[in-house]
């Protein structure tokens, strides 16, 4: 405990020091300015941001990771700073003054980080494709000013929610999702042949009804079994929190060829070099199946509910659509089952990949272009806003 506490000294100073020093900017400096909890956001904002100054905008970059890829971007148009998170960025947030803060960051307002006593225009950007209101809190996402919107099922149920609780309408923009497009550009550079024995990736979300806690060992045992070669991917969550469950089952197959594990956050080659992702209600599956036109077959753990009111809407969340349209669903109870849902699931690449490409023009806006098309409208409020507060 003492040394954690003499560890943070160092970081606090710092983040004091940058707090100073980023209020000190000229006010046109402080016109676009993003905020990143964890070094996890910077794949979401990096391409936005390069295609803001190469627009000559001025940007600011606040995250809370001293590790974050973003404070090490050189540009004579970016400035970064490091603000720990507690107290500094606290403070940061109350009393921030700035055109407009763009995070992907939900539940602004609702606990510790408020909105500020300036007049600042909250800009979110998704870092997940799913829905608003199941797996999010019903208020999550009330205190934003606009809000770039991966695609149509976001807008209404924002709308609907607006509407049913008599709340002031956002500026809900139609932007896409950049996760999808490069997942779509890198698949190029890795083109994989179908082939037995087929890679299965295994990659769950976190938490007591994830995969690896209700079945885990079974069913890498059954895949395995099968003669099928699986990586594991746990999530980052399940690794910091619950490490033996994971340690159980590399230690039960560290000597089966056909078994890997992966805990390099931010891997991508697993991703290329699977055939199928097993998951629950994790988004990961989204983006493999819509990005890299790969199937899904789906364990049918309970579902992340955040918001127990989610029917009140009368829309089905997107988690819950998507899954019979990019995949197949499989009871815990029936995992013997699996090794000929896989050999169903990929015996028709072809036709897989048609349904994909119509199912992506449905639900994703602006696909090829959302880059572009976020950085202007970032601009177009930045601007405004601007001009607002220095009347």
């Amino acid at each position: 405990m003492k040394h954690n506490f003499l560890k943070s000294i160092p970081l606090f100073y710092r983040s004091f020091k940058n707090y100073k020093a980023f209020n000190k900017l000229a006010s046109e400096e402080r016109n676009i300015v993003f905020y990143s909890e964890s070094g996890q956001d910077w794949h979401h904002f990096e391409q936005i941001i390069k295609k803001l100054l190469s627009m000559s905008k001025k940007v600011c970059y606040i995250t809370s990771d001293p590790d974050d890829p973003g404070l090490f971007l050189k540009d004579k148009l970016f400035k970064s700073f490091y603000i720990k998170e507690g107290f500094w960025q606290i403070t940061l947030f109350q009393f921030l003054k700035a055109d407009c803060l763009v995070l992907t960051m939900i539940d602004l307002n609702i606990f510790q980080l408020k909105r500020s006593i300036n007049p600042v225009h909250y800009i979110y950007l998704f870092h997940a494709m799913g829905s608003t209101h199941m797996v999010d809190y019903e208020n999550s996402y009330d205190h934003y000013d606009s809000i770039l919107c991966v695609g149509p099922h976001q807008i209404n149920e924002i709308r609907k929610r607006e509407l049913l609780k008599n709340l002031p309408p956002k500026n809900l923009i139609k932007h896409g999702y950049a996760r999808v497009e490069e997942l779509m550009e890198d698949a190029k550079k890795h083109e994989k042949t179908t082939q037995k024995p087929y890679t299965i990736l295994l990659a769950p979300t976190w938490g007591e009804n994830s995969i690896l806690h209700i079945c885990g060992k079974n069913l890498v045992e059954i895949l395995l079994n099968a003669g099928l070669k699986v990586i594991l991917r746990p999530h980052y969550q399940t690794l910091k929190l619950t490490p033996h469950i994971v340690d159980e089952i590399v230690n039960q197959h560290s000597n089966n060829p056909l078994f890997s594990c992966v805990k390099k956050m931010g891997d991508k080659e697993s991703l290329f070099n699977s055939d199928l992702l097993v998951c629950d209600w994790s988004s990961t599956s989204i983006e493999y199946a819509l990005g890299l036109e790969k199937p899904v077959l789906y364990i049918d753990v309970p579902r992340r509910v955040r918001n127990p009111k989610y029917q009140e809407l009368g829309l089905e969340p997107m988690e819950v659509s998507i899954r019979s349209k990019v995949g197949r669903i499989l009871d815990p109870s029936e995992l013997y089952k699996a090794p000929d849902l896989i050999e169903q699931l990929l015996s028709d690449p072809h036709c897989f990949r048609e349904r994909i490409y119509r199912l992506r023009s449905e639900i994703v806006f602006n696909l090829g272009n959302s880059v572009d098309a976020g950085a202007k409208e970032i601009a177009k409020i930045a601007s405004t806003q601007f001009n607002t507060n220095t009347k």
